[in-house]
C-alpha cells in the first residue's frame, strides 16, 4: 500500500479535557473534507529530532466522520515525553502541524452481528468514541455494544457527560466507567472484572482493546482463557 502524503494541518481549537489531557481540533485546509474511517489514527511530524522516525507520533483520531475538513485528537501529557512535552506547550490556536493519515485496520467491520466489547483505558476512548457516535450518526444495525473505559479517579474521566448521554440515546449502548483508584457512584476495580462478569454465558462477542499494553495483554490472555478465540480479538497499543 503506498504511503499517504503528508499534509498540513492547522490547529484551531485546543480545550483542557482533565489536569494532564487536552483535545486539539486540526482543520485540513487544502481539503473540504478529511475522510477517513472510525478507529483510524494520524502519524504527526514534530519538530523534536533530527530523525524523521523520532519525531513522528501517532494518534487515534477521537471525532468521527461528519463531511468536514476537521478532526479531533485527545493527547495526555508525558512528562517525559519529548512529542508530547512539545504538543502541550508549542502547539497554539493557529499553529501549523505536519501530519499523515488516516490509516490504520483498527476499524469496526460490518455486519455488526456479535455482542461488541469495546475495552479502554486512558486515550484509548478515542476510537471508539468515534466507533460509537459514527455507528449513531449513521443508524448502522448492531448487537448490544459494551464501552468499559478503565481510569484511575474520577477526575481522569474522558468524555463522561458525553459517553452518559449515548448510553441514554443509544439504543442497545452501555457505557461503564471503572476506577482503580477510587471507590464512587460507578464501577471500581479493574475493566477485566467487568467484561468476565458480563460474558459469563460465553455468548458470541467480539472484544476491541485499546490502551496501556499491560492492560491489553492481561485481557487477551483472560478473554482466551474465557475459551473466545484469537480472531475474536483486535488491539491497538498506546505507549
Amino acid at each position: 500500500m503506498a504511503l499517504l502524503p503528508w499534509r498540513t494541518g492547522k490547529v484551531i481549537r485546543i480545550e483542557d479535557e482533565t489536569k494532564t489531557t487536552r483535545r486539539f481540533w486540526i482543520e485540513v485546509p487544502e481539503l473540504t473534507s478529511f475522510d477517513f474511517i472510525p478507529g483510524q489514527f494520524v502519524t504527526l511530524d514534530l519538530p523534536i529530532h533530527e530523525k524523521a522516525n523520532k519525531r513522528w507520533r501517532s494518534y487515534s483520531i477521537a471525532s468521527w466522520p461528519d463531511g468536514t475538513n476537521v478532526f479531533e485528537l485527545i493527547i495526555v501529557l508525558d512528562k517525559k515525553g519529548a512529542g508530547t512535552n512539545y504538543i502541550f506547550h508549542e502547539l497554539k490556536v493557529g499553529s501549523a502541524i505536519t501530519f499523515r493519515g488516516a490509516q490504520g485496520v483498527f476499524i469496526l467491520k460490518e455486519p455488526l452481528d456479535k455482542e461488541l466489547f469495546l475495552i479502554c483505558t486512558g486515550t484509548g476512548i478515542a476510537p471508539f468514541r468515534s466507533m460509537v457516535h459514527h455507528i449513531k450518526d449513521k443508524n448502522i444495525p448492531h448487537k448490544n455494544i459494551t464501552l468499559i473505559f478503565g481510569c484511575r479517579t474520577k477526575d481522569t474521566i474522558l468524555y463522561y457527560e458525553e459517553m452518559k448521554k449515548l448510553d441514554e440515546t443509544l439504543m442497545g449502548f452501555t457505557y461503564i466507567p471503572t476506577l482503580s483508584r477510587e471507590t464512587w457512584e460507578g464501577a471500581s476495580g479493574y475493566v477485566h472484572d467487568i467484561y468476565e462478569d458480563l460474558c459469563r454465558e460465553r455468548q458470541p462477542a467480539e472484544f476491541l482493546l485499546c490502551g496501556w499494553r499491560g492492560m491489553i495483554d492481561d485481557a487477551k490472555n483472560r478473554i482466551l482463557d474465557m475459551g473466545y478465540d484469537k480472531k475474536d480479538i483486535h488491539i491497538e497499543i498506546y505507549g
